[in-house]
């Protein structure tokens, strides 16, 4: 079986052609260094086009140091920045947030399927208002959320208006926000700025780059001196452009968007082919790119016996990630090795 054989992550992907095309133009020339270069000016109009607004664009090497150096603009180091209790800041980040922020506190909240809800947010903010508590001053959304659900503009706007109640920025991480907006087919805007979102951070790793991820702040006064904590943190490239490049290959030809619609598509199938098979069952709904199954101890050995890469996640369900990558040729593959296990 193919290495390639896997629903593990969409982090195991490649780079998708256009994002190759794209660095591979960028290296005929010379260009200046520390994001004085075309390409990465190229890049940030494009991402400021794409969301029909004037915003302030950096380009750091990954999601723990987009979403951390973020959060860490948006307030000091006795505050707190509220998330969902299985937000990948709060569950995968090694305290990066926290590290970053010189010590604000994550305070977790709650909610089904992976989001936040008014009603949680308002509570953390307002069980405590002494000295002696972490004053809430953020929130951070994860869109789609890491068990692959989606913030509808609604849920968006509703927890913006909390957020305004309680004098709150909002932060989303959008390691796969591509995929939530082919999931809503909306455009980007109306699940961002215009939804009260301040500053997003825009993966490409998981949409077909090798790296780099666009921090895009619509709130462009909490951009005061980011360029500086990028510098702090190790996160400004020399040869900016090998981060900046590949995403004109994303944004030109809306590349980015296809790319996830192929990915969501292919969970689709996926979660389709897994309707009525015995012992097995969807834990979440499946909205975007990925698909989280019950299924039997001995089922998933067998599976990964014959090869197949996939994680148990949050739960212990199996985590099937599909991407850009992802065939439904390799579905089709997966779905019959399944049945014949089940049948």
């Amino acid at each position: 079986m193919s290495e390639s054989e896997q629903f593990a992550s969409d982090n195991y992907s490649g780079i998708c052609p256009q994002a190759w095309s794209a660095m591979a133009e960028a290296n005929g020339s010379d260009e200046p260094a520390y994001g004085e270069d075309r390409w990465t000016q190229r890049a940030a109009d494009g991402l400021r086009g794409l969301f029909d607004t004037d915003c302030d664009v950096f380009f750091v090497f990954n999601g723990t140091a987009a979403n951390s150096l973020a959060l860490a603009s948006m307030g000091q180091s006795f505050h707190s920045v509220i998330c969902h209790e299985l937000a990948h800041i709060e569950t995968d980040e090694c305290g990066g947030p926290e590290y970053a922020s010189n010590g604000a506190k994550l305070l977790l909240g709650q909610g089904p399927n992976g989001k936040l809800t008014p009603e949680s947010i308002e509570h953390l903010v307002t069980k405590r208002t002494d000295i002696h508590y972490p004053k809430p001053k953020a929130l951070s959304l994860t869109q789609a959320t890491e068990v692959g659900t989606v913030y509808s503009p609604d849920e968006l706007r509703a927890i913006r208006q909390t957020a305004d109640r309680f004098n709150l920025n909002i932060h989303m991480d959008g390691a796969r926000f591509a995929n939530a907006v082919a999931a809503l087919d909306v455009h980007p805007s109306e699940i961002t700025w215009k939804a009260g979102v301040d500053v997003l951070c825009f993966s490409g790793t998981k949409n077909g780059l090798a790296l780099g991820e666009a921090v895009v702040f619509f709130n462009r006064a909490l951009a005061e001196d980011f360029e500086w904590r990028c510098k702090q943190a190790g996160q400004l490239a020399s040869k900016m452009r090998y981060i900046s490049a590949p995403w004109c290959g994303l944004l030109e030809g809306n590349v980015w968007l296809e790319n996830a619609r192929h990915a969501n598509a292919c969970a689709e199938r996926l979660a389709k082919g897994l309707e009525g098979l015995p012992c097995i069952g969807l834990r979440y709904p499946r909205q975007v790119n990925g698909v989280f199954v019950e299924m039997p101890d001995p089922v998933q050995a067998a599976l990964r016996d014959k090869g197949w890469k996939f994680y148990n996640f949050i739960g212990g369900s199996a985590r099937l990630m599909c991407s850009w990558s992802t065939t439904p040729e390799q579905v089709d593959r997966f779905l019959a090795d399944l049945r014949a296990l089940v049948s």
